[in-house]
């Protein structure tokens, strides 16, 4: 009985120590959130919020001025990528290949790549310019390096020739296997036979063909 008596005392208070505990650091953390200034780092430049902030559209109207060829972009390829992505764009372990595949979407073995899954050649201007070199390598790429490597990787899947300049303009106009891969443009009214396309509910279904007479 001595020994009940002496023991919940000491678990009480021992039990009432650790709710003080966290109830002042509840405390400590509301106080906190309430603070306006931390006083910790500064607010960014308006050059570090444009780096974050160029997204290039597939109409391509966020590109900006500059031109590269294939030819161009072969040396620059071979210096900042084909240590991930092979001299050739083949790949390697570990690293996607960027070249082939084109038209193997639909079948039991398709094969991922940027000539045969990107619908719009915009789409690779805007990953180098965001993504390559990769962190922690310094982002040195000029707007004529990245028109240039989007040309030696388009000329490697064979969809523009060696000497063809892609600048804000062409960039636009070069056509991707894949188009229209994610959905049929213009868009279908009614199901394939096998269901492997529905229809895009939202657009205007077709005028009815009059009957014969």
């Amino acid at each position: 009985m001595r020994y009940t008596k002496l023991y919940c005392p000491i678990r009480i208070s021992l039990r009432s120590k650790f709710l003080l505990s966290v109830m002042a650091l509840l405390a400590c953390g509301t106080a906190m959130a309430q603070i306006s200034a931390y006083n910790v780092g500064r607010p960014p430049t308006e050059s570090e919020l444009r780096v974050g902030d160029n997204v290039v559209g597939s109409d391509g109207k966020e590109l900006p001025r500059g031109s590269g060829t294939a030819k161009e972009g072969a040396p620059i390829f071979a210096a900042k990528c084909a240590t991930c992505h092979g001299q050739n764009g083949e790949g390697v372990p570990s690293y996607p290949r960027l070249v082939g595949g084109v038209g193997s979407l639909n079948t039991p073995t398709p094969v991922f790549t940027v000539g045969s899954r990107m619908a719009y050649a915009t789409t690779i201007w805007d990953f180098i310019n965001r993504a390559t070199p990769p962190w922690p390598l310094p982002k040195d790429l000029t707007p004529d390096n990245v028109y240039a490597l989007t040309a030696f990787i388009l000329f490697k899947n064979g969809i523009i020739k060696e000497t063809d300049v892609l600048d804000k303009k062409s960039l636009v106009e070069v056509q991707m296997p894949n188009r229209n891969g994610f959905y049929p443009n213009p868009p279908q009214s009614s199901p394939d036979k096998n269901r492997s396309w529905l229809p895009y509910w939202n657009q205007a279904k077709p005028a009815k063909k009059p009957a014969a007479k």
